[in-house]
């Protein structure tokens, strides 16, 4: 059995973390919600979550993983032998979700490509996108690019792949998503956009709307805002449980946590400045209430061309900052799995890694199949897709929708209940650090979260409405 690695300090486990946290769910999902539910509203909605819901839940994962030394597979097991099943379920998340997460990975390469190579008019067809992605061939070869930058840098390991990937990265993908936001706010599309302005969309964006809101109305902001969490700081998947287990006794646990939350609510934020401003001159009030999921592939292309020269260079910059982003999470969704393989079977990472990797080559084929061979139309409940949905969707759904809840109630749970939360907080304290907000974390894990959680589980399955 390999020796278990460990990041070398509080700055490469932030950084990974943050990388994992930084993904595609940021960049595009939390834009087009926060259009979707109220501008400004949404965003203090998800504020408030976000310092006690997701705090929770991420102290919790971390503390578990530090604790026990073990990824998710085997931790819950460490932490109550009745409990090893949830193990599974949380294992079982990342497992659905890699392969997808790299052929969505692959688009974004695709469009890199397209943009860097001076075709982003091309891009900006609205027929570019369906297209693409129905290609017998052509999503195949930029999936297979993508699986293979993911599987080497796990390949290398903790230190030299997974620590050193995000060091040099993050700074990268932070300095370009700040100055993409900047020059978004200062768009004027003139005659084009008659007369909106980068600083209208901000507006837009940041002050909360109120207009026709009703209480079933605002449940479903909060529950939006809830699911978004999952995505933006990557609970119940396995990975902060992976991360927590590399991260050394001797570090500051608390501090980590808050620098993970603050990174991942800033960039989260920035996101929508980069995007919303942008959509609005251009594409108006319509353009953000239509983008829905396809807002990053159809409505940013056809925003860039209509900046001309500017919107090539802003097109490239912009794609290139989402590849860094969605890799440096793929990352982190294979690291979940190979290191629970080598925790349950004492095989080595190296081996690890090329397993699950050769296992996602052949689901990621499948997904890309499902928009050309394996081509059907299926209804899930709760899907922005409605009846357009493939086998990409299905296993989203399966994963963020049934089963990561599910993971997080259980946690809750086990923490709460069983293992009590004096388990995460000697932990976390062990130190002689401060616990902040303890009697808000022990009311959330053992109440209130376990109870939010239900309803988002039952809201995703159709049976709250």
């Amino acid at each position: 059995m390999e020796k278990r690695n460990s990041f070398s300090g509080s700055i490469g486990f932030v950084l990974a973390a943050a990388g994992s946290a930084v993904g595609l769910g940021n960049i595009w999902r939390f834009p087009y919600l926060a259009a979707k539910n109220g501008g400004g509203l949404f965003l203090i909605v998800y504020l408030v979550l976000a310092i006690t819901f997701g705090f929770t839940l991420l102290v919790s994962e971390v503390a578990i993983g530090r604790k026990t030394k073990q990824s998710c597979l085997t931790a819950y097991g460490k932490v109550d032998k009745r409990w090893g099943w949830l193990g599974g379920f949380a294992s079982v998340v990342p497992f659905l979700i890699f392969p997808y997460y790299c052929v969505i990975g692959g688009w974004v390469l695709k469009y890199c490509v397209v943009f860097i190579t001076g075709q982003g008019l091309d891009a900006a067809d609205g027929s570019f996108f369906t297209s693409f992605i129905t290609n017998q061939y052509e999503p195949i070869i930029y999936f297979v690019l993508f699986l293979a930058a993911t599987c080497f840098v796990v390949y290398r390991g903790v230190n030299k792949g997974i620590e050193s990937m995000s060091k040099v990265l993050m700074p990268i993908l932070l300095v370009l998503i700040i100055g993409i936001a900047i020059y978004s706010l200062t768009i004027n599309g003139g005659e084009k956009s008659e007369g909106r302005t980068g600083l209208d969309g901000l507006l837009i964006y940041v002050i909360p709307n109120f207009k026709g809101m009703t209480v079933s109305g605002f449940v479903h902001v909060v529950m939006d805002a809830m699911g978004q969490l999952f995505y933006s700081i990557s609970v119940a998947m396995g990975i902060m449980v992976a991360y927590g287990s590399y991260c050394r006794d001797d570090s500051n646990l608390m501090k980590s946590v808050n620098q993970i939350e603050i990174f991942d609510t800033v960039v989260a934020f920035l996101a929508g400045v980069m995007i919303i401003p942008a959509v609005y001159v251009f594409l108006g009030n319509q353009g953000l209430e239509n983008a829905g999921p396809g807002l990053m592939f159809v409505a940013l292309p056809q925003v860039f061309a209509q900046m001309g020269f500017a919107g090539r260079i802003f097109g490239s910059i912009f794609f290139l900052m989402v590849l860094f982003a969605a890799l440096t999470s793929s990352v982190s969704i294979l690291e979940a799995v190979a290191s629970s393989i080598i925790d349950k079977t004492k095989t080595s990472r190296k081996k690890a890694t090329l397993i699950e990797s050769a296992v996602g080559l052949v689901l990621g084929i499948v997904v890309c199949f499902g928009y050309t061979f394996w081509y059907f139309e299926a209804v899930l409940p709760n899907t922005p897709a409605g009846k357009n949905v493939q086998i990409l969707d299905i296993f989203d759904y399966v994963s963020n929708n049934i089963l990561m809840p599910i993971v997080a109630i259980g946690t809750c749970i086990l923490i709460g209940w069983f293992a009590k939360p004096k388990y995460v907080i000697d932990e976390v304290t062990k130190n002689g650090e401060r616990f902040g907000r303890k009697i808000m974390y022990v009311g959330m894990v053992k109440v209130v979260a376990p109870i939010m959680l239900i309803f988002l589980l039952l809201a995703s399955l159709g049976i709250i409405k």
